[in-house]
């Protein structure tokens, strides 16, 4: 899992929390830095806040469901409002959740269930593999 925020305390935070649940971490401060990451490390999720500088996440959201479709990219945001939730929908994030993280009860449904359709996917074409037969040059 990848994580993108501006602020050393979140990133602290979600890093901890994930990392005692067993996830693989990588925390990032400068969303520049994303792209190359994302090649480099080969996550599944990235959970990105919305305000930043010099890339808002609003704009990394599209960059990387641009360059992978299959990214999963759940936004965090301290801005409220209908218009953050609808734009990060259209855009293809799974989820909007609003900071402040006093909890992780949402944050971790939605990182559970987006691990969970991902690896649904990779079973889902495993056993379509499993199925051509070997003679029949598929694959």
């Amino acid at each position: 899992m990848l994580h993108v925020d501006d602020s050393a305390l979140i990133r602290t935070m979600v890093s901890d929390h994930y990392s005692e649940m067993g996830y693989d971490v990588i925390s990032i401060s400068d969303p520049r830095e994303v792209m190359s990451a994302l090649l480099t490390h080969n996550c599944q999720v990235v959970i990105s806040d919305i305000q930043m500088d010099p890339i808002d996440g609003l704009t990394l959201l599209r960059q990387i469901k641009k360059d992978d479709g299959g990214t999963s990219v759940i936004m965090l945001s301290g801005v409220i409002g209908t218009n953050t939730i609808l734009r990060s929908m259209r855009w293809g994030a799974e989820a909007c959740i609003f900071k402040p993280l006093n909890d992780y009860f949402r944050l971790d449904a939605v990182v559970d269930a987006t691990f969970q359709k991902y690896s649904g996917w990779w079973q889902s074409l495993q056993e379509a593999r499993d199925r051509v037969p070997a003679e029949s040059g598929v694959g």
